[in-house]
């Protein structure tokens, strides 16, 4: 159940979650985001009705292609009452490898030159899909002129058989993939599908803002994003989203709050008062702002943001790729004897090493910036902040070991994932 406070304007029944400044007014592709929205009448049409308005040839023959990884079960897409709609498969994203899915997936993508629309549940799963395009470009374009799915592992043979049926040798479609790819990666997205009108991710916000700030200006420069769900409560601003009663329960609180409130029904509000907003919804369909706190300071994760940015802009020639957190608590006897402290892990790019000076500009950033942080830290109840420095490739492998496709975590909990990451330091 999750728990904010909204101001409340006017009842809006039957209609989805979403924002209001984007495309007017689509209901979220939640089979995008595993959830089983996808599987709703309501929600799928009222979709696919906004897109096909706004880009009206959005809706074509096979014109979308999805990028998501729904290990076990094939999941329904936002747009299956037009299953003729998508030209990949849905045994490819239920590949038991999150790799896998995402690289099949994209196979089948860049076999249709003419798509007009590219959706991706999360807005990582778009990234690490493009990723795999950079570093294995050579055989996708071998694999699309043959025709030939390869053997790869996470892909059981009976499947393998099953989509290389769906394929056929395609040279000039392959020539054309060299021929882009060499010429380097900046608006790939848009020359490799020059009829592309918009980008669908299913969650843009709090963890996944990272990736599609990312995204667009590099990889899909020049294109439309578009993220009609909201998946994760913080502090950021966010559009303005309605309220789809067949998605979750709602109940709502008086604001200010009552000694003994009684939670209200939609039909019970009054239009220009607030209310706080509280969501019965199905598990995994909401994800709660994560804190950093070894000492209850409490720091949400959407600020810690900041203000790693605001370090990383004193690191001459780095750009962040990704970061991870974690409490002390969780290393155990490795922390050593010391205070308690955060450890901080970066994927950079245009920095191999930092000194210990830029390594203790995010700790007196931290300190400017939270002003509880710093009391503790002035009396030594908190540690100086850990940073390290990870391969390439190491937060992929980690959002592999999630197990399930859910928006990348802040701040670790978990000791496997941990070891992972810890794996992984280069510096």
């Amino acid at each position: 159940m999750v728990f904010l406070y909204v101001p409340f304007k006017r009842p809006s029944f039957g209609f989805p979650l979403l924002p209001a400044p984007a495309l007017q007014p689509p209901a979220p592709p939640a089979g995008l985001l595993g959830q089983g929205l996808g599987a709703r009448p309501q929600g799928s049409l009222l979709y696919l009705d906004a897109l096909g308005a706004a880009f009206p040839r959005a809706l074509a023959h096979r014109g979308t292609a999805l990028l998501h990884w729904t290990p076990g079960c094939p999941r329904a897409p936002a747009g299956w009452p037009l299953p003729t709609l998508y030209c990949t498969p849905a045994p490819a994203g239920a590949l038991p490898s999150r790799a896998t899915a995402l690289r099949v997936q994209l196979l089948f993508a860049l076999r249709q030159r003419g798509l007009h629309v590219l959706e991706a549940g999360l807005a990582a799963e778009l990234r690490d899909a493009l990723a795999a395009l950079r570093d294995e470009w050579p055989r996708l374009a071998q694999e699309l002129a043959l025709g030939r799915l390869s053997p790869q592992p996470g892909l059981p043979e009976e499947v393998r058989s099953q989509l290389q049926a769906l394929l056929t040798p395609d040279p000039a479609r392959a020539a054309e993939l060299r021929a882009e790819c060499a010429r380097g990666f900046e608006g790939i997205v848009r020359r490799l599908w020059p009829q592309l009108e918009v980008v669908v991710v299913g969650s843009a916000h709090s963890t996944e803002r990272l990736y599609c700030d990312a995204l667009l200006q590099a990889d899909c420069l020049g294109l439309p994003f578009y993220c009609p769900f909201y998946q994760a409560v913080g502090e950021e601003p966010v559009p303005q989203f309605l309220l789809c009663p067949e998605w979750a329960f709602f109940e709502f609180l008086p604001c200010p709050g009552e000694e003994e409130p009684r939670t209200m029904l939609l039909d019970e509000l009054w239009e220009g008062h607030e209310y706080g907003l509280v969501v019965t919804a199905q598990p995994g369909e909401y994800r709660e702002s994560q804190t950093l706190s070894v000492r209850g300071e409490s720091i949400p994760e959407e600020r810690f943001c900041q203000t790693l940015r605001r370090a990383l802009g004193m690191w001459p020639g780095a750009r962040l790729v990704d970061y991870v957190c974690v409490e002390s608590s969780l290393l155990g006897d490795s922390s050593g004897p010391c205070a308690p402290h955060y450890e901080v892990f970066l994927e950079l790019q245009g920095l191999r090493d930092l000194s210990e000076g830029q390594r203790y500009k995010l700790d007196q950033c931290l300190q400017e910036d939270f002003l509880v942080y710093k009391s503790f830290r002035f009396k030594g109840s908190i540690g100086p902040l850990r940073l390290h420095l990870v391969r390439a490739g190491a937060f992929t492998r980690l959002r592999e070991a999630l197990g399930s496709p859910v928006p990348m975590p802040r701040v670790l909990r978990e000791e496997r994932l941990l070891q992972l990451i810890q794996g992984s330091v280069i510096s």
